[in-house]
This record gives C-alpha cells, structure tokens and sequence, in this order.
C-alpha cells in the first residue's frame, strides 16, 4: 500500500463518517417539518416491517405540517398508530385516506436538550475521524519500519493526513453550529 492510497483510503472513510454524521442530524427534529423525519419510523405491512416511505406518499403540506398519502386505504390506521408510537412525540390525524402529522413547536428546554444530542452526536463523528488518521499514521509509519518509503515522505504524508482531518473536524463543526442555529431557531 503506498502513500497515495493510504490517504485517499482515510479520505473515503472520513468523507463516509461526515455522510453518516448528516444522515444522524437530518434525523433530529427541529421546528420545521421535513418528510425525512418519518424516514425511521416502521409500519408492519404484510407481516414484514417497512419504512413510512415504502408504503405511502411522505410529503409537506405546510411548513408545520407532514401528509401522508398510503398506497392501500387498509394501511392507514397502521401507519397512524407506528407514527404515534414512534419516540418521535408526533400525534398524527387522520381525514379519510390523509394522514396529517402536525410538528408540534419546540420548547425552549427541548431545544436545549435538542442542541447536546446534536453536540454528541458531532463528537461521535470527530472520534470516528480521528481513529481513522490514528489508522492511516500507522500504516505510514509501518511504511517507514519496513523501509518502502523514506523518512521524509512519511513526515509528509503524516502532515497531508493531519491537514485532511483538519479540514474534515472544520466540517463537523460547521455542520453541528447550523444545526444548532437551525434548533434554537424560534
């Protein structure tokens, strides 16, 4: 394995670590309804449990307000009893085949509570990348032990490393501070 591709390895999984991480935000509720919110809530359809978005239409009415169209009427009261009982605290309402979900607004100490699952969850991500430049400075300094590359490349490629998990943390922390703002937004 060679230098090269020592980085670009640690830079696919740090770029994986920051997908995953949006993925973990676009899940915490803020004030504002987005259908993504529905995206982990299962409905049992024939026996098998399945995502909302596999057996309905999941979309906004308003910006307060998530409608849910299910493909077979049957499903509705299903659909409505998974989303009510999902640890989301949403109290759909049904009107004939429509289910609408009505995001309640956020209190001031939610919110804050809101703020450090979203504090955690980016120091789980900054963890994760950070384990990963441990991993790639390692298989650099093995590199140098076995005497593939030169002392000097490996002070390089470890600073390019650092240089990388620099600039991912920046990320992370852009992406927990506009979450944040996007939370205490009233």
């Amino acid at each position: 394995m060679s230098i090269a591709e020592i980085k670009q390895n640690a830079e696919q999984k740090m770029a994986k670590s920051i997908e995953s991480f949006k993925g973990d935000l676009q899940k915490i509720r803020t004030g504002r309804a987005h259908p993504g919110i529905l995206d982990q809530v299962h409905v049992d359809y024939y026996g098998s449990m399945v995502p909302i978005s596999q057996v309905a239409n999941v979309t906004l009415l308003d910006a307060r307000t998530i409608s849910v169209q299910p493909w077979e009427k049957n499903l509705a009261p299903k659909i409505e009893k998974a989303i009510r009982e999902s640890d989301l605290g949403l109290n759909p309402a049904s009107q004939g085949e429509l289910i609408r979900v009505p995001m309640p607004a956020l209190t001031e100490e939610r919110r804050r509570d809101l703020t450090k699952v979203v504090r955690n969850a980016g120091e789980d991500c900054r963890i994760a990348v950070r384990n990963l430049r441990r991993d790639a400075n390692e298989h650099a300094k093995k590199l140098l032990k076995d005497k593939l590359i030169t002392e000097d490349d490996e002070r390089r490629s470890l600073d390019e490393i650092q240089k990388l998990t620099n600039a991912v943390i920046a990320e992370i922390d852009k992406l927990i501070s506009g979450k944040e703002a996007e939370i205490m937004a009233v």
